[in-house]
């Protein structure tokens, strides 16, 4: 079954090369059209375009359906073309000519834009929950390590003290900027674009306030052509605002690869969240963190995929759009797979807190002890070329009861700022 059949087929190759995987893409969204068209059944009975029993017999049939979804048991058959048309055709085998009344006064552009919008409120809201439960666990991890000396680099030398509290806050702090990416992408989506129809409106007195309304859009899209341009941007928007949390999972995951390794040997885990080697017997791989790694990169290269793809589309549909979907859908659950994974790995992770013993990290205390000299009154600069005479000579001994206490330094994590900051958000 298709929307725009007209009684006559079209070539088989024709078809398997338009339709692609939607199908299998469908069914994350299928949950979404069954709401996006309760909502239009209603709007139908509102206007007298529906009797109150065809409106009470299609939201009554569509609930049915969407239990079905839930349980796992709706399919989409090589006979639809898509989630659409099976829904459609569930409800005309039910009803009869009342179910044929569903797609009055809309186009499956409309029933594609407002099932992908409701979709990623929910998905977007679910990235910034698991988001916020990394948060709290790094949060926790930087309280409980706070006091364990870390070696801190710049153009990976060793350069000055850090600590395992500065390092689990500074990927917690580092989160709710990308959050603030994520708040501007579902400030995006929660507008209503359904009763755009083909993307010019409908000569229907539909009332787009009342579905509006209805599915708990904040606002609706209330340009037709404007809410039709947004198809392939809202996606665009979510795949920068994972992109920026992507990037941050990306550093840290490459943070424990490195510290992982024999070189470091800052961190380590149990057996069961690493792996080995075929033929090397003392192997722990990092694996997990390594495709953490590899998949937060290629997250971050979603914008451009997307970007590339839309823009030098003029404005109306075009079918290029159908292929944003097979971007984004599994992007999202990549996003959601590596948030969940790091959470899972990091509760069991494993700090060494005697790194600092090893007298190559004597160096790394050569600025406070230098900053000793200038506060017993030597100036910056004759203090500086005395320590570096020291280490050149040999003859430096590090000061090592150290003290920082500035904010955000380590002996001033304000971990209970940070807090502040991330419910500002929630």
């Amino acid at each position: 079954m298709r929307l725009w059949d007209k009684g006559f087929s079209t070539d088989k190759k024709i078809d398997h090369f338009t339709v692609g995987n939607d199908r299998e893409l469908d069914l994350h969204l299928a949950k979404y059209d069954v709401i996006a068209s309760k909502a239009h059944a209603k709007m139908l009975g509102k206007i007298d375009l529906l009797t109150e029993a065809e409106t009470t017999d299609l939201v009554n049939e569509l609930d049915k359906i969407g239990e079905s979804i839930e349980k796992g048991e709706f399919i989409i058959e090589d006979s639809f073309e898509d989630m659409h048309s099976k829904i459609e055709f569930l409800l005309t085998e039910k009803l009869g000519d009342t179910g044929k009344k569903i797609h009055t006064a809309r186009s499956r552009n409309d029933q594609v834009l407002v099932a992908m919008h409701l979709y990623l409120k929910d998905e977007l809201s679910e990235i910034k929950s698991r988001t916020k439960a990394l948060f709290d666990l790094l949060i926790d991890l930087a309280e409980q390590h706070k006091e364990v000396l870390l070696p801190g680099y710049t153009h990976l030398q060793v350069a000055m003290p850090s600590s395992f509290g500065l390092w689990f806050s500074a990927y917690a702090e580092s989160l709710i900027d990308d959050l603030y990416f994520i708040d501007a992408a579902y400030k995006v989506a929660d507008q209503n674009p359904l009763g755009s129809a083909a993307g010019y409106g409908s000569s229907f007195p539909i009332d787009r306030s009342f579905t509006t309304k209805e599915m708990g859009f904040e606002t609706m899209k209330f340009n037709v052509v404007a809410a039709q341009m947004g198809r392939g941007k809202v996606e665009k928007v979510t795949a920068f605002g994972m992109a920026n949390i992507a990037a941050t999972l990306s550093k840290m995951a490459m943070d424990i690869c490195l510290y992982m390794s024999q070189n470091f040997d800052f961190i380590s885990f149990p057996d069961e969240l690493t792996t080995g080697s075929s033929i090397m017997p003392h192997k722990k791989n990092p694996d997990v963190f390594e495709l953490v790694r590899g998949k937060c990169n290629k997250l971050q290269a979603v914008p451009n995929q997307l970007t590339l793809m839309i823009n030098n589309l003029p404005s109306g549909y075009h079918r290029d759009l159908q292929l944003v979907k097979e971007i984004i859908v599994p992007a999202i659950q990549d996003m959601r797979a590596c948030l969940e994974i790091l959470t899972f790995s990091l509760k069991e992770i494993r700090v060494n807190e005697t790194i600092l013993k090893d007298p190559k990290y004597d160096y790394l205390f050569s600025v406070d002890t230098l900053n000793e000299l200038v506060q017993n009154g030597i100036p910056f600069r004759d203090a500086y070329k005395k320590m570096g005479q020291e280490i050149q000579d040999g003859t430096f001994t590090p000061k090592r009861d150290i003290s920082h206490s500035h904010n955000g330094s380590l002996g001033n994590l304000c971990l209970d700022e940070i807090r502040k900051k991330i419910n500002l958000i929630f």
